[in-house]
Order: C-alpha cells, then sequence, then structure tokens
C-alpha cells in the first residue's frame, strides 16, 4: 500500500468513527502506514534493526506506532539513489514536494547518522548527498530548492515567473542563509563520524569556497549585492521589497533574504540564522583542514565566522517589554529589531538543539522561555495543543516541529513527557508529523507528506531511547 492523502484521510476517519473510550486502543489494530518492502525507496537492514530495538523500548502502543511509521519515512519514500561519474548521488525530496531542499534534505538524513558504520548503504546516502549538495550550490549558491535534472527548468507553478535569475536545475530561488549552513553541517558531521575523505574532492571544495564567497556578498559592505527576487502573490511574506529586502545599515552581519520557513525576513538580519553561520562556518573550518588539505579555505572560513559573531554580540540582542535581555529574531543593524519566533530551524528556540548556544546559557534559556510565551506573537495555545508556529501557515496553526525541537533541548522530563503526548495526540489520527496543525482541531493540518518533521520526530524517539529510556518506559 502507498502512503497517499486517500490513505491518510481515509484512516484519520476511521479513528474518528471510534467511541472516545476506544480511540487510545486503535492505533495497535492499524496496519503500518509504511510502503510495503517493495515499494520503499531506500531499505537498510541497519535502520529496520533500530527500529525494532528502540520500538521495545516504547511503553506507548501509539507512540511506537507513530515512530515506526515516522523514523524512516525520508529512506521509504523520498530517495532515490543513483551515480555520477561513478560516485553515488542521492537525490532526497521534501515529500509532498518533488524536489530537494538543500535545508530539509540534509536534516532528514540526519537522524541516520549513528547507523552510518553500520550499514554501507547508509554512507553512501550520505556520501551521495554531500555531493549533490556541492553540485547544487555551484548551479547556484543563492537557490533554496533544485531539480533532479541539472538541466531542467523548474516545474513548481508557484515560481515559474519569480523575477530572478532563474537557471536550469533550481527549483526556487529563495536566499536563504541556513541552506548553505545545512550543506555545511552535513558534511561536517559525516567527517565527524567517519574520517573518510572521499566526499571532499575538488566540486566540494569549490562549492565550499562559493559558500565563503556568497555569505560575504551578503554583508553587503560594497552595495547590495548580486541578489535580487520578486514574486507576485498574494502574501507578501513571498517577496523581497525592492527585490533586496529592508534597509540594512552593514555591521557585519551576513543578510538574508528569506527564513527557514521560505518566507521573506522583516530584517534581512536574520539572528538565528547568523549563529548558525557562525558554527558552520567553524565545521566547515575543521573539514577543510583535515579532509580535504585546504588551510586558505580553512583560514577564511574561521575569519568569517570571528566577523560575523562580533557583529552578534553587537546588534543581535534585545530587551523585551519587561526588561528582559534576549536573543532578537531579526534586526536591521540601525537599532530596530523584532522579538518573534518560528517554528522552522533555525530559530531561536532550535540554538541549543543546532549547538549555536551551550544547553545551560541563561540568555538563550530566557530567550526560549520568551519564545513559548505571549511575547513570541506566533505561540499559540488552543483547545488541543499549544506550540509555535509562523507566517507561512498562519495565525492559530502549531507546527509539531517545534514540540519536537523544545522535547529535543529539555533539560526536565516533565516538559519532554508534555511535548511526545502532544505529538502523540496530534496526528489526526494518520501516524504522521504534520507541518502545522489547529491548535483546536488536531484533525485539521497541512502537509500529509512532511518527511523532515517525521525524521526529527524520529530522531527524538531515538535520543530518548538512548539517553532518557525512563520517558519512554512508562504510557504517557
Amino acid at each position: 500500500m502507498t502512503i497517499t492523502r486517500r490513505t491518510f484521510v481515509g484512516a484519520t476517519a476511521a479513528l474518528a468513527a471510534l467511541p472516545a473510550h476506544a480511540k487510545d486502543d486503535a492505533p495497535p489494530a492499524i496496519p503500518t502506514k509504511r510502503p510495503p518492502v517493495t515499494e520503499r525507496k531506500f531499505v537498510s537492514k541497519a535502520i529496520e534493526r533500530e527500529i525494532e530495538r528502540v520500538k521495545k523500548k516504547i511503553a506507548d502502543p501509539k507512540l511506537a506506532w507513530m515512530f515506526e511509521n515516522a523514523y524512516p519515512n525520508t529512506l521509504d519514500t523520498t530517495v532515490k539513489m543513483s551515480t555520477v561519474g561513478g560516485r553515488p548521488d542521492s537525490f532526497v525530496i521534501t515529500g509532498d514536494i518533488p524536489c530537494l531542499w538543500l535545508r530539509d534534505s540534509a536534516a532528514q538524513v540526519k537522524p541516520y547518522l549513528h547507523l552510518i558504520k553500520k550499514d554501507p548503504k547508509v554512507d553512501e546516502l550520505f556520501r551521495g548527498l554531500i555531493a549533490r549538495h556541492a553540485r547544487s550550490i555551484l548551479i547556484d549558491p543563492y537557490a533554496n530548492a533544485f531539480m533532479e535534472d541539472p538541466t531542467a527548468k523548474t516545474n513548481l507553478s508557484w515560481a515559474l515567473k519569480d523575477e530572478t535569475e532563474m537557471r536550469p536545475g533550481v527549483a526556487e530561488r529563495k536566499w536563504e542563509i541556513d541552506s548553505l549552513c545545512y550543506a555545511l553541517r552535513l558534511a561536517y558531521l559525516y567527517w565527524r563520524e567517519m574520517r573518510d575523505p572521499r566526499p571532499f574532492d575538488v566540486t566540494w571544495a569549490k562549492s565550499a569556497r562559493l559558500i565563503v564567497q556568497t555569505f560575504r556578498e551578503q554583508q553587503r559592505k560594497d552595495g547590495p549585492g548580486p541578489y535580487t527576487f520578486r514574486r507576485t502573490a498574494n502574501q507578501p511574506s513571498e517577496t523581497l521589497l525592492w527585490g533586496y529586502g529592508n534597509p540594512t545599515r552593514p555591521v557585519g552581519l551576513i543578510h538574508s533574504g528569506f527564513r527557514p520557513s521560505d518566507d521573506a525576513c522583516l530584517y534581512p538580519f536574520l539572528i538565528p540564522a547568523n549563529m548558525f553561520a557562525v558554527i558552520t562556518l567553524r565545521e566547515l573550518a575543521v573539514v577543510a583542514a583535515e579532509a580535504a588539505g585546504d588551510m586558505k579555505l580553512a583560514m577564511d572560513a574561521k575569519a568569517l565566522s570571528d566577523e560575523v559573531e562580533i557583529a552578534i554580540q553587537q546588534y543581535g540582542k534585545m530587551r523585551l517589554r519587561d526588561g528582559r535581555e534576549v536573543w532578537a529574531y531579526e534586526v536591521d543593524g540601525f537599532g530596530n529589531a523584532v522579538f518573534m519566533d518560528d517554528a522552522n530551524v533555525p530559530s531561536l528556540s532550535g540554538l541549543g538543539y543546532l549547538g549555536c548556544v551551550k544547553p545551560e546559557d541563561p540568555l538563550w534559556r530566557r530567550t526560549e522561555a520568551a519564545a513559548w510565551s505571549d511575547a513570541n506573537p506566533w505561540f499559540f495555545r488552543g483547545k488541543a495543543v499549544e506550540g509555535i508556529g509562523g507566517p507561512h501557515v498562519g495565525p492559530g496553526q502549531v507546527w509539531p516541529m517545534s514540540l519536537t525541537i523544545r522535547a529535543l533541548s529539555a533539560v526536565n522530563d516533565t516538559t519532554v513527557r508534555q511535548c511526545l503526548k502532544a505529538l502523540r495526540d496530534t496526528d489526526g489520527g494518520t501516524g504522521f508529523i504534520h507541518e502545522a496543525v489547529d491548535q483546536d482541531d488536531p484533525a485539521k493540518f497541512t502537509r500529509d507528506w512532511f518527511a523532515w518533521a517525521n525524521g526529527l520526530f524520529g530522531e527524538l524517539i531515538v535520543k530518548l531511547a538512548d539517553e532518557r529510556p525512563h520517558i519512554l518506559g512508562t504510557e504517557l
């Protein structure tokens, strides 16, 4: 059985029709939502063993069912393996959008990182994706999404008339700092785990140098730079004012046209993305020096990282109305700042998960607490769930991703359990994690098939199984 919208809707309707007292016991009776083995895009014995290992530690039946569905979702449904020049090539789509996002694809495979050494196929998946990222960035470092065929024009209906330089192979050209950061993070994680220099060839080094060049261009010290983007759309968050975004004062921070949600920035200095750039540039320096033997690239990456970090410390903070000092979400270098948070990572609440701050850092903990409160205009509390959403879907829509990130960053068990229960109870009966759910009615959700959210949920469950198994050992 393939995973389709009809499958999801049917399961949701069947669950909703059950008497209230029977719903808690219903999930085990519902067949797995995974495709048959013969229809899965990528099969790994190591992944299957991991699913069984972790499931045994989950006492809550529905949570175990959801983990089995969600954790392998990227592999089951989104991966296409091939070869280019005799080397692995991995094309990983987001789910219901058949294109590769640099950010999403890197995040989608991360939950399988610890299994690389246990299965050569998983190793090929990572090496193939690092190579695909490098070739994609060389097509256009300002693009966020790419076509499988590097010679093809975009087939995304909303991008067909964008006023920007749309090159063959580019699916969408929204400039987002984090797109390049995620490519750097994937390369670093692989090197740290495997110490295998094969992915870090001439093509990779060329793409890495282009990343540093692009970040420097978007400091905009000598003018607005080469990137412009405009789109005719009903939502102003889909386009950039005058093609460049709101005015800024060049202070050393990197400009971003769009957030990781693919929504336009209000102020172009997106602080969480700049903080992510700082740490991933340092990770690039490690890989460049150790894997590629390119000391010049390593020094350039480190120098830029240091410069951006100084600017963040000078311009990236603000005070809330009650006097609390927090990290700003966006600033313009003139003294204007906005406090909010968006569920998409990098976010203010996701800085701990990304390793941009120490988990116990008091400034970040104040910021995270404010993001999970009425100080954040995109924090919603409804009858069914509370959490962070964002402009991408609109008011009253909570992104389960925000709950997963909070649980991954939490220091106390109570918060983790609350997040797990909310995730379990807001799947709309589908057994999967969605983009957004209505704060009052989780049967109303967006995106049936969103592999990043599914994988992140699976990552959380694996982490808990290894580090805090007592939480999974009792029903929620």
